[in-house]
């Protein structure tokens, strides 16, 4: 199941020569959700690519780590898996009058959607869950795969990159109700760690944003000339698919009989329940190159850049296509 879509580190050893600060020339920083990496390594490189003048220094670090860096002014934009609060709003634009720029500008916008995957080992005979059971795993409740469905599988472990991660936030609030995630639950690290635990371990769970897992992640690299020929142009951009090399779980509302695996048609439509929106927000101004960069994630190009990872831009003209669901 697919959909197609028409366009209508931060790091101190790198030096760049000086240019103008301009929407598509200089230099600066971002701090990105690293759960997002992967989806905005390829909007820096589209961007750096159509503006060789400009130069985005990432830093990927945890959503806290991210909003701590914006309200003490170390950098103007970031993204996260929640927006800035009312609250937050006036108390950054207060500490700008205060400090640096009276006339500053809070700018914030949803970029995407983005579907919270779990997948297993092929060998594990679980194809489906309720979101009841996984609550009941998530928190402790259940602890083997033979409590949900005749198994061989011993005691579950629940992988997800950090226990302090937007991920685990997203966890906790929206399944757990507030409660803490369980003592099957363990933080691997990083996104790709999870992916390798589960790749080796048929009694391991994890956790992780769609784009993670889709058919694109299994490709050789594509260089940035490559990835910017193919979404600079007019013509449609096909949605990705979900890999092979581990088994993405269906998962269905518990009042519900038909499960769903995280396709972007069934994100676009509401089926699939466990999704979260991606926001990009700044205090730039538009006139210079962090201002240009946010126009650039959050317009045509930046968008059709999100539906390639597979999970749901935010402004898009859709034409659903329907695809064999492999």
């Amino acid at each position: 199941m697919a959909l197609a879509f028409a366009a209508g580190a931060m790091t101190g050893c790198l030096k760049y020569e000086k240019k103008a600060n301009t929407s598509t020339s200089g230099t600066t920083t971002i701090v990105c959700d690293n759960t997002f990496e992967n989806i905005f390594a390829q909007e820096v490189d589209v961007f750096e690519y159509q503006y060789p003048e400009a130069h985005i220094l990432v830093r990927y670090a945890t959503q806290q780590e991210a909003f701590d860096s914006l309200f003490t002014m170390n950098t103007r934009t970031i993204v996260a898996a929640r927006d800035i609060t009312p609250e937050e709003k006036r108390a950054l634009k207060a500490k700008y009058k205060n400090e640096r720029d009276a006339n500053v500008n809070v700018r914030s916008a949803m970029i995407a959607v983005d579907a919270v995957a779990l997948i297993v080992n092929p060998k594990n005979e679980c194809d489906k869950l309720t979101v009841g059971e996984i609550s009941d795993i998530l928190s402790g409740r259940t602890t083997r795969w033979d409590e949900i469905q005749p198994s061989e599988r011993g005691k579950i472990r629940v992988i997800l990159d950090q226990t302090g991660s937007s991920l685990a936030t997203y966890l906790t609030d929206s399944l757990l109700h507030g409660d803490p995630l369980g003592p099957i639950v363990y933080g691997a690290g990083s996104i790709p760690k999870v992916f390798e635990i589960v790749e080796n371990n048929p009694d391991a769970i994890g956790v992780l944003g769609v784009s993670w897992i889709t058919s694109d992640m299994d490709s050789a690299d594509v260089s940035p000339q490559e990835l910017a020929e193919s979404v600079l142009g007019d013509e449609a951009i096909e949605g990705a698919t979900l890999t092979q090399r581990v088994k993405v779980l269906k998962v269905y509302r518990d009042d519900e009989f038909r499960a769903y695996k995280p396709y972007q048609q069934y994100i676009f439509e509401g089926s699939y329940p466990l999704f979260r929106q991606i926001y990009m927000i700044t205090t730039a101004s538009t006139s210079n190159v962090a201002g240009g960069f946010y126009s650039f994630v959050t317009g045509p190009i930046g968008q059709k850049i999100i539906m390639k990872t597979g999970i749901m831009p935010a402004r898009v003209n859709i034409q659903q296509v329907e695809l064999p669901e492999r």
